[in-house]
């Protein structure tokens, strides 16, 4: 019953993320360091996207990675449902194929890494399910090479220099994938605070198999 109760609970959080996520993405993030338009780069919904990864790896902690599993899906679904009622279909296949293999990957290194430093598990499989995460979403989303997924978006496409300010040019989703990338790598980081402190909270329910 317990076990029930904090699954919901997880179940509950997951979805406001990602509700919130597909909310603050129209927002950009109006500000400007070291000679970058932030604005032109991200949006605000790439500062909570990143919870959901706190929020899978308290359920693999608390319950083990079947539960965190089950969060996960539960998440894709609400995700997948309203980026296709929000956004082109190609997004809408980008961002729930990026955000499941994402978590996925962050359940498979956290739980092999649970029994070291209490940092080292939530830190490192979110940093890597954070990678490839964006490496999938900008590359389905705005990568020539997936047309098949729908139409190309010819701004992504342009040539312009990295962020903004660089001399080297790529195509602006690479800037995109980058600053995106940054943020989670800063979050991730951050996250290690509420983590940390509810681990005394938050303790395991039953032993976890590396699985």
């Amino acid at each position: 019953m317990l076990k029930t109760r904090y699954t919901i609970a997880y179940v509950a959080l997951m979805t406001l993320v990602i509700v919130a996520s597909n909310f603050l993405v129209q927002f950009p993030l109006n500000a400007e360091v070291a000679g970058i338009n932030l604005a032109d780069i991200l949006t605000w919904g790439a500062f909570s996207y990143p919870v959901a990864f706190l929020i899978t790896d308290l359920t693999n902690r608390q319950f083990g990675p079947q539960a965190a599993r089950k969060v996960v899906f539960a998440g894709f679904v609400v995700g997948v449902t309203l980026s296709f009622f929000t956004s082109a279909p190609r997004i809408a296949i980008a961002s729930g194929s990026a955000y499941l293999a994402g978590q996925l990957l962050d359940i498979a290194v956290f739980n092999r890494l649970r029994r070291q430093a209490w940092w080292r598990a939530p830190l490192i499989g979110s940093l890597i399910g954070s990678a490839l995460d964006t490496v999938m979403f900008f590359s389905l989303s705005f990568a020539a090479f997936f047309v098949f997924l729908g139409p190309n978006e010819p701004f992504a496409l342009e040539a312009a220099p990295i962020l903004g300010a660089f001399a080297a040019e790529a195509p602006r989703w690479i800037s995109w994938a980058i600053g995106d990338f940054a943020v989670k790598m800063i979050v991730g980081l951050v996250m290690l605070l509420p983590y940390g402190a509810l681990m005394n909270v938050l303790r395991p329910m039953q032993p976890a198999r590396a699985n």
